[in-house]
């Protein structure tokens, strides 16, 4: 069973040898394939940026997305890939993010994917107070896997009333990550505390880049209109640079699937 738009993932480890996610151009080109035949039309690839991964720097990062659209082109897999990083939140955050370190989603320098350190909270309200300054809409990253954040179920309203967006994993939503990760995943959706699901895919084997599933289970959980909206809408809004709704959604439909058409060369 289809959905009725293309869908957009916006969290993805798509890009080989930089992070835990693909491990070769091959696995690269393998999650790409089952991406595009699970109806997926654009994927933001977001290696991992600060932590452990700083040497990942934005040319490292392009130089392999640019190769790997080479490589799309040629296997005539109709699959557009933008630029991005999963940026871990630290306390040089907004000095690299000033020094042109750090990869915003789509490039367009207006929506920043931010994931907290494994299993801790870190006072983020000085750093969403930054962004939002600079015009930069926040995107938290899988809340709903976040040992300390599973336990204090309001702080995701809090984050939200303060102008951060929400992604949830695809995943959680099918329990591949546990039943207590699924019913806070749902309690998100049913209180419209999301705005994205991605895959956060890193292979074509495990964590895949699939997200036709989860975006059925959420139409059950919310609806029709909901589902459009966090699998469609705001990803499209992201790679086209526009502000996303964060508290008052706005129901205009995209009409989008000519945008993401892939036009080869010549």
């Amino acid at each position: 069973m289809g959905t009725p738009d293309p869908l957009i993932d916006i969290h993805c480890h798509l890009l080989p040898d930089l992070d835990d996610g693909a491990s070769s151009w091959q696995e690269s080109l393998a999650m790409a394939e089952l991406a595009v035949s699970d109806g997926v039309t654009g994927i933001v690839a977001t290696p991992h940026q600060l932590g452990a991964y700083r040497h990942n720097t934005p040319d490292r990062i392009h130089r392999r997305l640019n190769k790997l659209r080479d490589l799309l082109q040629e296997k005539g897999i109709s699959l557009q890939v933008l630029p991005g990083a999963d940026v871990r939140i630290e306390s040089d955050l907004l000095e690299r993010l000033d020094g042109g370190d750090l990869v915003t989603l789509a490039d367009h320098g207006k929506h920043l994917l931010l994931e907290f350190p494994h299993d801790i909270i870190v006072p983020v309200d000085s750093i969403l107070q930054a962004l939002t300054s600079r015009q930069i809409q926040p995107i938290l990253t899988h809340p709903e896997r976040n040992r300390r954040v599973i336990r204090q179920w309001p702080l995701v309203e809090q984050l939200v009333e303060k102008g951060c967006l929400i992604q949830v994993t695809a995943g959680a939503f099918l329990g591949s990550f546990g039943p207590a990760i699924r019913a806070f995943a749902e309690w998100l959706v049913s209180e419209r505390l999301v705005h994205f699901v991605a895959s956060d895919a890193h292979g074509s084997r495990s964590r895949r880049p699939l997200l036709s599933r989860a975006f059925h289970r959420v139409a059950q959980i919310s609806d029709i209109d909901f589902a459009i909206e966090v699998f469609c809408d705001n990803p499209y809004r992201v790679v086209r640079g526009e502000v996303v709704p964060v508290l008052a959604r706005e129901h205009r439909r995209y009409r989008f699937a000519q945008w993401f058409r892939w036009r080869k060369a010549g």
